[in-house]
């Protein structure tokens, strides 16, 4: 058996540890680029009068929706040009992506399209990262510990990645604490992100005893906690199970990838305005149905049935759960979560052949636990409409 595992340099996780962000970013640094959302509840506003008054040169550069090639290509241009030393970023998911890339490029000569695999030259960095600090307000897509940044290109109609292992986090200060204002919505679908990304790396080919630990124990969590953060949105033990879920399945599939739910969803985040954990509430129980069906009629012996079956069991709490049973309460999850099929988003039969090109070469396509048809991937799309 042979693996490795990467991950921030530091994690710093629990209630209210966010106060620790002013003496955090002085050892990393004099002048930041703090990357935060468009629109700031009070809880993360306050936090940046902390930043203010701590001695610290920031040059505030607020992302609005998912990063995009000339957004990054803007955020380092700024922060070249006012001498930023380092980059926080307070927010969701996109905005860590935001600041990790611009980290990542701004001591790299080039455009992002220069690094970015897929659609750019896919160069690799020569210059380390500037440190980076990662503090997520959204329980969802575990970036403030992934070596990745997804940057969609509205050009290639297409999400991708810039990604080198030194993109990994100086320090994730994850702080449930800051989730508990994120409105209902937004809760269901970064909830479902979680979910998917602790069960992806746990059935991925590539998984190895240390994201089997942190995947089972996101299962758990999500399990009892992902209805009950919905319903119930100022529940402090629900918000901290679904943050530690979105923490463990970063850590996951940094090190395992993810699957065929992921493979997609690159691709039609690009081509639509659709919620990113929305698109994997619709693909998860077709992707699972057909892994499960493939693996039986090609790969018998491959450790992921078992594995499916496992992860029910964690998921419900029921030792006698099946794969099935999984699916079915995803299903009524996300039904619960009023989280529509694909087709509400605008996504067609006419162009399923497009998408299942495009997502037969994404990254995260190649953590699936067995390699899918174009027909067996035709069909998951019309089964997610």
């Amino acid at each position: 058996m042979q693996f490795e595992f990467a991950s921030a340099a530091r994690i710093i996780f629990g209630d209210g540890s966010a106060t620790q962000l002013p003496q955090l970013a002085r050892e990393q640094g004099s002048h930041a680029l703090l990357v935060t959302d468009s629109l700031q509840p009070e809880a993360v506003s306050k936090l940046i009068d902390t930043l203010r008054s701590a001695d610290l040169l920031l040059t505030h550069f607020p992302v609005s929706g998912e990063p995009t090639v000339e957004v990054i290509d803007e955020a380092k241009a700024i922060a070249v040009s006012a001498g930023c030393d380092m980059v926080i970023s307070i927010g969701g998911g996109s905005v860590i992506d935001a600041g990790k890339a611009s980290a990542a490029l701004i001591p790299n000569a080039g455009a992002v399209l220069d690094y970015l695999e897929v659609i750019g030259a896919g160069k690799k960095l020569s210059a380390a990262p500037l440190p980076f600090i990662a503090l997520p307000t959204t329980a969802g897509t575990g970036a403030e510990v992934s070596k990745n940044a997804v940057i969609g290109s509205k050009t290639h109609r297409v999400k991708v990645s810039l990604r080198d292992n030194r993109m990994l986090a100086d320090v994730a200060l994850v702080d449930p604490e800051l989730t508990h204002s994120v409105p209902p919505a937004v809760t269901a679908s970064t909830g479902m992100d979680a979910l998917t990304q602790v069960l992806e790396p746990f059935v991925s080919h590539l998984a190895n005893p240390l994201t089997d630990g942190m995947c089972t124990e996101g299962l758990r969590r999500a399990g009892r906690s992902l209805r009950t953060v919905y319903d119930e949105p100022e529940n402090a033990t629900a918000r901290r199970d679904m943050a530690l879920t979105s923490l463990l399945g970063g850590l996951a599939l940094a090190n395992a990838k993810l699957g065929a739910v992921h493979g997609f969803a690159g691709v039609l985040g690009g081509m639509y305005d659709a919620p990113h954990g929305a698109i994997c509430a619709a693909l998860l129980p077709p992707v699972m149905e057909a892994n499960i069906k493939a693996l039986h009629a090609r790969e018998p012996e491959n450790p992921a049935l078992k594995r499916y079956e496992y992860a029910a069991q964690f998921l419900l709490f029921d030792r006698s759960a099946r794969a099935q049973d999984a699916m079915d309460w995803i299903g009524e999850t996300s039904r619960r979560f009023d989280i529509p099929g694909l087709g509400a988003y605008g996504a067609r039969e006419d162009v399923f052949a497009e998408i299942v090109e495009k997502s037969s070469a994404s990254s995260s396509m190649k953590g699936n636990p067995i390699a899918l048809t174009a027909d067996e991937l035709t069909a998951i799309l019309r089964a997610a409409l």
